[in-house]
């Protein structure tokens, strides 16, 4: 092993002696001194900065080292060793460059019996020689005056900071100059801020230059020419002559001319051709009024004429026309639009002495523009009567009976009154007010029966529509009361108090509602609510209460938001349910279809149809208001009118579109917020009430036929009720039965409008 290091390191020093001439001949050429290895030069240097090592001394050797040219057949021996040994790792570093890789070994596997590949392991000390490495700061291309108030000048390959060298003056550099020869053959690095010697190839290139050569070495300036035009097939094939064009092969011929002249003249002598028409069109200008009339049109009109000049306009105008200075300076200080003429009247002793009109340029353009822009044919306008364009509507005298006085006075003394309801049979009106009073009296002479008073808000009334049993549900802060009414036949009383308060209880549900029903004794006293049903908490005050009209059902709402502010309940399962698992937007009112199986969700600005037996949604419908605020159905199911608090009516028709089939949006209507809608259950009308104080009744008559349009008629406008805190009408109700309409305000009264 000792051998073959020795070996390796003669072969070294031979090629070092043979490259020395190479550098003193490129030393002379440029005529630089170049340093060897042994005298110390720094550059000279391996890249990766380690120091090579002393071979080993081989004792079996003899003093070779020391003389060479004592015995020279032993290194003629010892350079064919070293030839045949160069040549193996030649060979080696030959399959090297083609498999940079590491190459795999082939072995038979320990466990499944199979050959598998197996690489060497990574050497963790493997120092890379990729020319990379060479510069340090690994800045890139970044401007290097972003460091220069910074102690580094730039970050190495490991993210570490990289100092600013220390740097001499002018005198440092002149010193370095004079005591270290080479100095001059480095260069100042800008992203290592320190000279850098060049190497031998960059001086060649510098060398080049001053003698005004190319730099690169490989650069033949003789090469052999290339012939590109010699051989078979590459012959240039060039014109005879270069003389220009002559003038006889552009100019046209006159023996040719001649001949078509006499053909012509021929052929307009036997008549073959013959000879244009005088033209007969109009000029290029002309006067568009001097056109001629037509019979079935009026004539034009005549040409406006200019206006008379006056005395003012004259160059002698009489004294009163010439203005003072104050009149002048008030006209010039005028807008041009604003001035009563356009000049200034001045007097001059003679005609010639009058100068050149300034606006002469101006006028004629006027003038031209008034020509151009004036109507020619006198239009005659329309003469239509608007009260001939608006729709014959049938006489309110016509439409009777229809409530248009105020037959009955009720008073609630505490509050307002917020709601009301009335029985099947229109005899019988229910009441509630802010104060938790709830009053029935009679419809036909006023007289108050009964009174309950609840703790709280009565938020809502609403009586049963069933014709078997009399009773109402009263809605109070996060309660349903229901109350039986006095006064009542045995019979009815009995099928009442059976269905409230059963003596055996319906089996509870499967899945339990947070909903609880709290019923009292049937022989317990009239004055307290036989059922009572807790609703969650902070379910908030029921806003409506509204039933389906087998009288079964009850859906009730709550101002709060969610999915618990809508609750259906059922009488004959005493059970409780929410429709709806996630509800878009607030709920502001329900309504159960009359005769389908639907169910109405009213949220502030769209109004949703639900199908309950298949429990999806069937349409949305799109009223346009901005906050929806009470809405009613049709006794025939197939119309729906909705209102909102922008003073804004719609009527849908179900069948037709899901956008309004008519909008009552007017000021002869209501000027505030509309506060209920209810449709007649027998007659044709429907009455609305506003904010404004004032009851609308309208004529809505519905046809079976498809094809013919509802009438809506607008019949009385029903004042009575004072305003108060900026509430008016908070509700209306029909009497079933007669064209009577109960209304409560928020001046604490109830009124019954009798026809």
């Amino acid at each position: 092993m000792a051998s073959n290091e020795s070996k390796n390191d003669l072969k070294k020093k031979r090629k070092q002696i043979q490259e020395e001439p190479e550098e003193e001949e490129l030393s002379q050429a440029v005529g630089l001194e170049m340093l060897s290895d042994e005298e110390g030069d720094v550059s000279a240097a391996s890249d990766d900065g380690e120091v090579d090592e002393f071979p080993e001394i081989n004792a079996a050797s003899d003093s070779e080292s020391d003389d060479d040219g004592e015995n020279e057949e032993k290194d003629e021996d010892e350079e064919r060793d070293s030839d045949e040994e160069d040549e193996d790792d030649e060979e080696t570093d030959s399959d090297n460059e083609i498999n940079p890789f590491p190459q795999a070994k082939t072995i038979i596997s320990d466990i499944t019996k199979q050959p598998k590949r197996v690489f060497p392991e990574i050497e963790p000390d493997y120092d890379s020689d990729s020319s990379t490495e060479d510069d340090p700061n690994r800045i890139g291309n970044v401007p290097l005056h972003w460091y220069d108030d910074l102690p580094h000048i730039g970050y190495d390959m490991n993210g570490k900071q990289i100092f600013r060298p220390a740097r001499g003056d002018e005198l440092d550099k002149f010193l370095d100059t004079v005591e270290d020869p080479k100095s001059w053959m480095s260069a100042f690095d800008k992203s290592l801020q320190m000279d850098k010697p060049l190497t031998a190839e960059e001086l060649d290139i510098i060398r080049r230059l001053q003698a005004n050569e190319v730099p690169d070495v490989g650069y033949d300036p003789y090469e052999p020419t290339v012939e590109w035009f010699t051989g078979k097939g590459k012959e240039e094939k060039m014109p005879l002559s270069a003389a220009p064009e002559p003038k006889r092969r552009w100019v046209p011929s006159k023996w040719e001319k001649k001949k078509a002249r006499e053909t012509i003249i021929r052929a307009i002598r036997q008549g073959r051709i013959v000879p244009s028409k005088p033209n007969s069109a109009q000029p290029q200008f002309y006067s568009i009024w001097n056109e001629p009339t037509d019979s079935q049109h009026p004539p034009p009109l005549p040409a406006p004429k200019p206006a008379l000049p006056t005395n003012a306009e004259s160059y002698n105008p009489p004294e009163e026309y010439l203005p003072t200075e104050e009149e002048r300076q008030e006209w010039e200080a005028q807008d041009k639009e604003d001035r009563e003429r356009n000049f200034l009247p001045q007097k001059y002793g003679a005609l010639r002495l009058v100068p050149a009109y300034g606006q002469f340029i101006q006028e004629r353009f006027s003038r031209q523009l008034d020509l151009y822009m004036a109507p020619r044919i006198q239009r005659r306008r329309l003469q239509i009567d608007p009260d001939s364009l608006i729709p014959k509507l049938p006489s309110p005298s016509s439409l009777k009976p229809f409530p248009s006085y105020r037959g009955l006075w009720f008073t609630h003394g505490k509050g307002r009154a917020r709601c009301l309801s009335v029985s099947l049979d229109g005899a019988w009106v229910v009441s509630g007010d802010e104060g938790g009073v709830v009053s029935l009296w009679e419809v036909t002479v006023g007289r108050e029966v009964k009174r309950w008073t609840f703790s709280g808000k009565i938020g809502s009334l609403e009586w049963c529509p069933r014709t078997d049993v009399s009773f109402f549900v009263v809605g109070v802060e996060g309660h349903l009361h229901f109350v039986i009414p006095p006064n009542l036949p045995s019979g009815v009383l009995t099928v009442t108090q059976s269905l409230l308060a059963p003596g055996t209880l319906p089996p509870p549900p499967a899945t339990p509602s947070p909903v609880k029903w709290v019923s009292s004794s049937s022989s317990a006293s009239l004055d307290d609510p036989i059922l009572t049903l807790q609703l969650p908490a902070l379910s908030g005050l029921p806003g409506q209460i509204t039933w389906h009209r087998r009288g079964d059902y009850l859906a009730s709402v709550s101002n709060s938001e969610g999915e618990g502010s809508v609750w259906i309940h059922q009488i004959s399962r005493r059970h409780s349910q929410a429709p709806f698992k996630k509800v878009k937007g607030s709920i502001q009112m329900v309504l159960f279809h009359p005769s389908r199986p639907e169910f109405f969700v009213a949220t502030q600005r769209y109004v949703r149809m639900y199908n309950l037996a298949e429990q999806k949604l069937l349409k949305t419908l799109m009223p346009g208001i901005k906050w929806i605020s009470s809405m009613d159905v049709h006794p025939s199911g197939d119309h729906l009118i909705v209102g909102g608090y922008d003073r804004k009516l719609c009527w849908f028709d179900l069948e037709l579109s899901d956008k309004p089939y008519k909008n009552l949006r007017h000021v002869r209507y209501h000027t505030k917020a509309i506060r209920s809608l209810h449709f007649h259950p027998t007659y044709p009308l429907f009455a609305s009430s506003s904010d404004d104080g004032t009851i609308q009744i309208f004529h809505a008559r519905v046809y079976n036929d498809l094809m013919t349009d509802p009438l809506i008629v607008p019949l009385k406008i029903l004042r009575g009720h004072d305003i108060k805190d900026g509430l008016g009408v908070l509700q209306v109700r029909w009497c079933g039965g007669q064209p009577w309409l109960a209304s409560a305000g928020a001046d604490g009264k109830v009124a019954v409008w009798c026809s």
